[in-house]
C-alpha cells in the first residue's frame, strides 16, 4: 500500500520523484499514460465534429502557448534574453505550462543542458547521437529526464511560485482545459450561431491544439540538427530551417541561436519570420517586458 502511495504521489509533485530513476533511460510507461491518452484524444474530433469556431479555437490555443513555450520558456526562462515584472513572467510560465510540456524550470534546465552538450554525449535530445524517435520524444519520455535539474536553474529558484507551478506541472493543463471547456459552454448557450459546443471546445481548443503543439515543438530537437543550412560555424549540427521558422513561430533559425544564444531575436535577418521578436517588441511598447538582449554589432558585421 505504501509502495502505491509513493508512486501516486510522484505522478501528483514532481518533486517526489525518486532520485534513483535520473540513472535509467527506460520508457516509463506507467508514467507517459496521459501522454498517449493525449494523443487518442484527437479521434474524439469524429465524435464532436466539426465547426470553423472549433478551428480558429484550435489555431488561436496553438499560436497563444507556442509563444509561451517560444517568448518565455526558451528566450526568458532558458537565456534570459529580455526581462518581465513577476506577474507577467508568471502568467506565460503558467500558459507555457497548460501546454502539457512540464514546467518552466525543467524546461529551461533541459534547455541549457542542451547548449552546454550540445550534439555531445550528455545532450538528451541530439539527433546526432541518437535516433529520430529518441530526439523527437523518447528523451523525455524516459525515466532518466523526469526530474528537474535544479542546479541549471539556481537563478530562478527563488521565485517559489515558479517552484510550485513546476511541482505541480499537471494542475495547470486541467485549469486551462477548464476555461476552454467552459468558453465553449458560453458558445453554446449564448452564442449558438457559431456551432461551437462545450464538449467540442475541449476536443478542439485543447486536445487536438495541444497534440500539434507538442509535435510542432518537438521538432526543433529531431530536424533542426539534421535539415537546414548553416551560415555560421558552430561546434554542433545546428541548421536554420525557413519551414520549421514557420510553426515555431521563427525557432526555425536554430544555426542563428546557436552562433548566439545571449539574444532574443532568433531571425538575424530582416527576411528571417520571427513572429516571436516581434510580438516580444509589441509587449516592450506597452511596458509589459523591457531590457532586451539585441545582436551586438560584431554579430550584425557578419551578417
Amino acid at each position: 500500500m505504501k509502495a502505491i502511495f509513493t508512486y501516486i504521489n510522484t505522478l501528483i509533485d514532481s518533486d517526489a520523484l525518486d532520485a534513483k530513476m535520473s540513472d535509467s533511460e527506460k520508457i516509463d510507461f506507467a508514467r507517459i499514460f496521459p501522454f498517449i491518452l493525449m494523443h487518442l484524444s484527437v479521434f474524439a474530433v469524429f465524435y464532436v465534429g466539426f465547426s470553423w469556431a472549433a478551428l480558429l479555437l484550435c489555431i488561436f490555443s496553438y499560436f497563444i502557448r507556442m509563444f509561451a513555450i517560444t517568448g518565455f520558456y526558451h528566450r526568458y526562462f532558458s537565456h534570459k534574453t529580455f526581462k518581465a515584472g513577476r506577474g507577467v513572467q508568471f502568467f506565460f510560465a503558467f500558459l507555457g505550462c497548460s501546454s502539457t510540456q512540464r514546467g518552466p524550470l525543467w524546461w529551461a534546465a533541459h534547455h541549457r543542458q542542451h547548449h552546454n552538450h550540445s550534439d555531445k554525449p550528455d545532450d538528451s535530445h541530439s539527433p546526432v547521437q541518437h535516433n529520430f524517435w529518441w530526439s523527437h520524444m523518447g528523451w523525455f519520455l524516459c525515466q532518466k529526464n523526469f526530474p528537474t535539474n535544479k542546479r541549471f536553474v539556481r537563478d530562478w529558484l527563488k521565485f517559489k511560485e515558479l517552484e510550485l507551478l513546476n511541482r505541480y506541472d499537471w494542475i495547470a493543463p486541467v485549469i486551462y482545459a477548464s476555461l476552454i471547456a467552459g468558453f465553449g459552454w458560453i458558445c453554446e448557450n449564448y452564442f449558438p450561431v457559431l456551432g461551437l459546443s462545450c464538449l467540442q471546445a475541449l476536443v478542439w481548443g485543447f486536445f487536438v491544439s495541444t497534440v500539434i503543439l507538442y509535435h510542432g515543438t518537438f521538432v526543433i530537437n529531431s530536424l533542426s540538427h539534421k535539415f537546414g543550412s548553416r551560415p555560421f560555424k558552430t561546434d554542433d549540427h545546428s541548421r536554420n530551417n525557413p519551414y520549421l521558422a514557420i510553426i515555431t513561430l521563427g525557432e526555425g533559425w536554430h544555426n542563428n541561436h546557436h552562433f548566439y544564444p545571449n539574444t532574443i531575436r532568433q531571425g538575424f535577418r530582416p527576411n528571417e519570420f520571427d513572429p516571436t521578436y516581434w510580438i516580444l517588441c509589441a509587449m516592450k511598447k506597452v511596458g509589459l517586458v523591457h531590457s532586451f538582449k539585441e545582436l551586438p554589432n560584431h554579430i550584425k558585421k557578419q551578417l
